[in-house]
């Protein structure tokens, strides 16, 4: 038995805000600025009211369209976030319920921008076990709510998305290997480090982050454990059609994709146009490749990340 992605989905919220709209709300930065040290022109913003599940259900009614499956059909549902709806209930939960079926487990799992090749990864064993068949697997953020938009370090690099995937039981070839690591005690360079406590918040409720120590991290883990499940699989990097990182900064990028021998031809991004969307980017950055032909079946694609905790992990398989 294998796991095998059967179907794509993505949403954008409407509200797209440029490097000149932050000019505008008066952050101190440029265009220039941004692009050269991230890649990033544009990233979209959640409406008021509207919510990471909110974002997760238009990902997921695409995704089972592009499956030809029912929601009925779902007997799993995982879901990735750091930024939940709720304390409690999972916002899988919620994501359930709006999708009107019940009875499947649901959970989410919180690895930030690793978050979907842990939800993945997770998956694909519940399917190998024999327990579930059909899993929908979900990355969603709406980070701009834990933004300070007077810190340019961090407020220009991230936006709101989510993306989704059907993984199946299926005897054709799927995900053919996969590795998640972390490290806690890296745990400073990246992190939101507040919590609430008799209604208030304690601590900093904004993303808090070390530039310089956070690219240095990434890009020495994204080329390990890209060579870790290559090697798992008795592949080399020659074999990859496809290299879908997260997009969390195109030089980070562009560095993990020359330590793999790839020309950045065979590297999906959107970096660009979405920003750094954590647990959403790769699901994002996979449903965009789908639906332009670029990502056909049959091609071997590696998917990776690496967020705070520290976390990091890649996903090897046959689309």
């Amino acid at each position: 038995m294998h796991a095998r992605i059967t179907g794509t989905g993505s949403y954008l919220p409407p509200t797209a805000l440029s490097n000149h709209d932050l000019v505008a709300r008066g952050v101190d930065t440029s265009d220039d600025w941004i692009v050269e040290r991230t890649g990033i022109r544009i990233r979209h913003l959640a409406d008021n009211g509207q919510m990471a599940s909110d974002l997760a259900l238009e990902a997921s009614l695409k995704a089972l369209a592009a499956a030809d499956i029912t929601a009925g059909k779902i007997d799993l549902i995982i879901l990735a976030t750091s930024t939940p709806d709720y304390i409690f209930p999972s916002t899988a939960c919620l994501l359930q319920s709006k999708l009107g079926v019940g009875g499947a487990a649901a959970f989410d799992v919180q690895a930030v921008c690793s978050g979907f090749a842990y939800a993945l990864t997770v998956a694909q064993k519940f399917i190998l076990s024999g327990s579930h068949r059909c899993a929908l697997v979900v990355g969603t953020e709406v980070f701009s709510r834990i933004l300070d938009w007077n810190d340019r370090g961090t407020c220009v690099l991230f936006g709101d998305g989510a993306g989704a995937v059907i993984l199946e039981a299926s005897d054709e070839p799927g995900i053919l290997a996969s590795a998640l690591h972390a490290d806690g005690s890296h745990h400073g360079i990246l992190e939101v480090p507040g919590s609430v406590c008799d209604g208030k918040v304690v601590g900093q409720p904004f993303v808090k982050m070390d530039g310089p120590a956070v690219f240095k991290f990434a890009v020495k883990v994204l080329a390990d454990v890209a060579h870790e499940v290559l090697d798992m699989a008795g592949m080399n990097a020659a074999a990859i059609d496809w290299l879908i990182p997260h997009q969390a900064n195109i030089r980070i990028i562009q560095s993990t994709a020359k330590k793999l021998g790839l020309s950045m031809e065979k590297v999906i991004t959107t970096v660009d146009r979405h920003g750094n969307t954590s647990a959403a980017s790769i699901p994002l950055a996979l449903d965009v490749a789908v639906r332009d032909g670029r990502v056909k079946r049959g091609d071997t694609l590696m998917l990776e990340g690496v967020g705070g905790g520290f976390t990091w992990g890649a996903v090897l398989l046959k689309f």
